[in-house]
């Protein structure tokens, strides 16, 4: 074969090549429309993302530990604590898919592994058993926290799938917000933002209940 044959071959081959890597790209990275659903992205996780993840993983189990403690103060709980149980299998779906280990594992309802989290459990739930209107106050309030961390951790995220999975957990938060915001007002009590800026907060209780998540997602 002459150099120019041998060139051509080489180059015939590259394509080939690129081709083919192209096409397994695209299968690998494909598109999720649910929480916990899809194909993973390239490349291993970060170490901000697998701290998001296993933040994220407790602070869905905050929520829900908090509104099952809470409970006999408003019918909403029992239904959102279900809710946040949905929020917790989702990330714990990518801890697996990652191989990241979980921080709820063999944990008990109250019983965390970051302490930040453990004292604020506490916390909350003191606050919230003082009256039906204050168990609403911290509904509201665990809520808005879930969007802010969400989305102030959600920058970090390179992954298509955690981003998917991150996109439909606030979806979930905004429209538990919005309950829990509507029923504190239906009993007189007032709230003020904690962590979102008050025109973020305004334009979620303000704006309709959101759909969509697919499968896994949340309602």
């Amino acid at each position: 074969m002459t150099p120019v044959g041998r060139i051509s071959s080489l180059l015939l081959a590259s394509v080939i090549a690129v081709a083919l890597a192209a096409c397994g790209s695209s299968a690998e990275g494909g598109g999720s429309s649910g929480a916990g659903a899809g194909a993973t992205s390239a490349g291993a996780l970060s170490a901000d993302e697998q701290q998001f993840l296993r933040f994220t993983r407790e602070e869905e189990k905050l929520a829900r530990d908090t509104y099952g403690k809470l409970g006999p103060a408003h019918p909403s709980f029992a239904n959102i604590a279900s809710s946040e149980q949905t929020h917790m299998d989702a990330v714990a779906t990518l801890l697996t898919r990652y191989s990241v280990d979980d921080p709820a594992l063999g944990k008990g309802a109250g019983d965390f592994t970051d302490a930040t989290l453990q004292k604020l459990y506490a916390d909350l739930v003191a606050a919230g058993t003082a009256s039906p209107i204050a168990a609403l106050q911290v509904g509201v309030e665990i809520e808005e926290l879930d969007i802010f961390d969400i989305e102030r951790g959600r920058a970090k995220v390179t992954h298509t799938d955690i981003a998917t999975t991150m996109d439909n957990l606030t979806r979930g938060s905004r429209n538990h917000l919005r309950s829990f915001y509507s029923n504190l007002q239906a009993l007189g009590g007032i709230y003020t933002p904690k962590h979102l800026d008050r025109a973020s907060f305004d334009a979620i209780v303000t704006s309709a209940r959101e759909t969509g998540g697919g499968s896994g997602g949340p309602p």
